[in-house]
């Protein structure tokens, strides 16, 4: 029997067997079970199985953390068992009949922006590497000056920075109708008529351009990178779309849905949605902004300091829309400097754990953990090793604060989003990758040497587990 086989046959048991699964999916680090009874589940069991480095319920769900690339492969043997291996999506629908409103609300939001993460990550690397390749000294190896790069080049790597965040709204409209149960192509074209070329670009209209006036009091603008607008005009479309579909016959269903959906929703969303989600939108980046505005460091102290706090909640994909609104309206993104140290501070702390403990076992779960901590993914550092001893925790939260607080006094701040500490240096290559490096080496430094000092110790950790 091969190991991973053996370990989805122990997990099976622990949980409560076939019969008390009602479905099984995961993501990149955590399988995720729908559990029909709760307290059929033997928690230490599942803790105790080789590889797992957590678990939890949240949203719904029975949280097993195994790691990247482990978690697809126990996955793979999960699937041979009678079991319901449902999609992500399909699990999410069911999961957010569990928990309460602002838990499925929020676990909602993620589940719109999740999907659209990648492209943005990418945009964000596409900004880093032409800010490397645009910097004088970088051109001098080369012979070159910036008045030497040619125009045409120039164009390219504007159509590599701009593409993502011009058809934003399609690609939130596009994920918001696919969630909320509408037809994803139908959200997609809605999108772009939100930045139809016939319209005004925002850009152009924030610079002094005039918009369409409607009626003599509507203004009328293109939504180049808005992200309000187009969500709730996904949420209220897929909705709209649905009601239309029960009331037209179906011989005329593909002609009649899409037409009056669109319709409707293009004269909603020009006219209403759009120009008033767009002042909530812009007090939204007001607010971000005062926050990571706050004298002397305490916006990086206090947001490198909660951020892991609110990751163990499970909401912090909400706040990829304050990502993507610095990055469209300033062009970079101070939020990614300071949560990248409260990121490393957890894989630190684990580290101290991994290096200072006897324990065959949990040594080989916290090196493991604190390097996936590094590449960008602290779950199963938190829950595997520091939350569980608590103390290592702490201290990575304390690690985070001190990080994030230098980062923000160095004004740093990322071209991109969603990829931090050793992905992240890509995000600070226009002449900021030396301090990106000096924030991140102390955010560690300081929650290794407290952990080591104050956070764990063999002795402690025996007393807990008796």
């Amino acid at each position: 029997m091969s190991e991973n086989k053996k370990i989805a046959e122990e997990l099976v048991s622990a949980v409560g067997g076939l019969e008390n699964i009602e479905s099984v999916t995961h993501c990149a680090t955590r399988m995720r079970f729908i559990i029909q009874d709760e307290e059929k589940v033997d928690k230490e069991q599942v803790e105790n199985i080789d590889k797992v480095k957590g678990a939890f319920f949240n949203s719904g769900q029975y949280q097993v953390i195994f790691g990247t690339g482990t978690v697809n492969r126990i996955y793979e043997e999960l699937a041979k068992f009678d079991l319901n291996t449902a999609s992500k999506s399909e699990q999410s629908k069911e999961a957010a009949k569990k928990g309460n409103r602002l838990q499925r609300a929020i676990r909602t939001f993620g589940d719109v922006f999740v999907p659209i993460i990648p492209v943005l990550v990418a945009t964000g690397l596409f900004m880093g590497l032409r800010g490397l390749l645009m910097q004088e000294q970088i051109l001098a190896i080369f012979g070159l000056t910036p008045d030497d790069i040619s125009s045409n080049f120039l164009l390219y790597t504007e159509i590599l920075t701009d593409t993502a965040f011009i058809f934003l709204p399609a690609l939130i409209a596009w994920s918001t109708f696919r969630v909320f149960g509408g037809t994803p192509i139908i959200g997609m074209v809605l999108g772009l008529m939100l930045v139809s070329p016939s319209l005004p670009n925002a850009w152009g209209v924030a610079t002094g351009a005039e918009p369409l006036m409607f009626f003599g009091f509507i203004p009328v603008v293109g939504y180049q990178g808005a992200v309000l607008p187009a969500f709730i005009a996904g949420i209220i479309g897929a909705k709209l779309e649905r009601v239309i579909r029960k009331r037209v016959p179906e011989a005329l269903d593909l002609i009649v849905t899409p037409f009056l959906t669109l319709l409707i929703m293009s004269i909603a969303s020009l006219f209403i949605i759009g120009p008033i989600f767009h002042i909530v939108e812009n007090n939204i980046l007001d607010a971000a902004l005062f926050v990571l505005g706050l004298p002397f460091g305490m916006a990086g102290l206090l947001l490198g300091f909660f951020n892991q706090v609110i990751v163990i909640t499970g909401v912090h994909h909400i706040f990829n829309l304050l990502e993507i609104q610095l990055l469209e309206n300033l062009g970079e993104n101070p939020y990614n400097a300071i949560i990248t140290c409260s990121v490393a501070a957890q894989g630190g702390a684990a580290l101290a754990v991994g290096l200072k403990t006897k324990s065959k076992k949990l040594k080989a779960l916290a090196m493991p953990s604190s390097f996936s901590a590094f590449l960008g993914i602290t779950e199963p550092a938190i829950f595997g090793v520091n939350l569980r001893y608590g103390k290592p925790f702490l201290m990575g939260l304390i690690g985070g604060g001190v990080g994030g607080f230098l980062a923000s006094i160095l004004n740093l701040a990322g071209t991109g989003m969603a990829i931090t500490v050793i992905p992240g240096t890509l995000l600070y290559l226009n002449e900021q990758i030396i301090f990106y490096i000096l924030v991140n080496l102390v955010a560690i430094a300081v929650a290794f040497v407290l952990t080591w000092m104050f956070g764990y110790s063999d002795k402690d950790a025996e007393k807990m587990n008796a």
